[in-house]
């Protein structure tokens, strides 16, 4: 049995996920590479970061179980703001709170400060959505979920990049 099915003590909720095609990866331009170019942060860019996060109960990431996809990506560069909506694989999804926390942190540490970051569920697709959403959105209940050392070791093992995933 699976390291996270012992860390967790339970069953799997969702045995048998759809698995889904990962995007190719991304062509570079001559742009890209010309560090003289404004290069603003797109939907794509944003999309390449957490599409890689594991899954907290699968070996799997989250592109993978189609938890979050590009179309469901909005970056504004010159509003600031990044909004990431992510599906549960399943409506009673209990992991759905640490998925959330996950992408929020991956997003934190890699953009520039003066980003707002906005992680949701996309709606209608999980149970408590309001209530996940609410904890996500509050700064303080963020900051305090980091501080707990068990909490945190668990949002990094989802953020450990796999070699398959690139």
């Amino acid at each position: 049995s699976s390291l996270r099915q012992q860390h967790w003590g339970t069953r799997l909720e969702n045995a048998n996920p759809l698995i889904f095609q990962r995007s190719g990866e991304r062509l570079q331009t001559a742009n890209d590479e010309d560090e003289d170019v404004a290069d603003p942060i797109d939907d794509r860019e944003i999309f390449d970061l957490i599409r890689s996060i594991n899954d907290p109960e699968h070996p799997l990431s989250l592109e993978e179980l189609n938890v979050v996809e590009q179309v469901r990506v909005r970056v504004d560069d010159q509003e600031n703001t990044v909004g990431v909506e992510f599906t549960p694989t399943i409506p009673h999804c209990s992991m759905a709170t640490l998925i959330g926390l996950s992408i929020k942190v991956k997003l934190l540490r890699s953009l520039p400060e003066r980003f707002k970051i906005d992680v949701h569920i996309t709606p209608g697709t999980h149970a408590s959505e309001d209530a996940v959403n609410k904890q996500l959105a509050d700064k303080e209940r963020v900051a305090a979920a980091l501080e707990n050392s068990q909490l945190l070791e668990v949002v990094n093992q989802c953020l450990i990049s796999n070699a398959r995933t690139g």
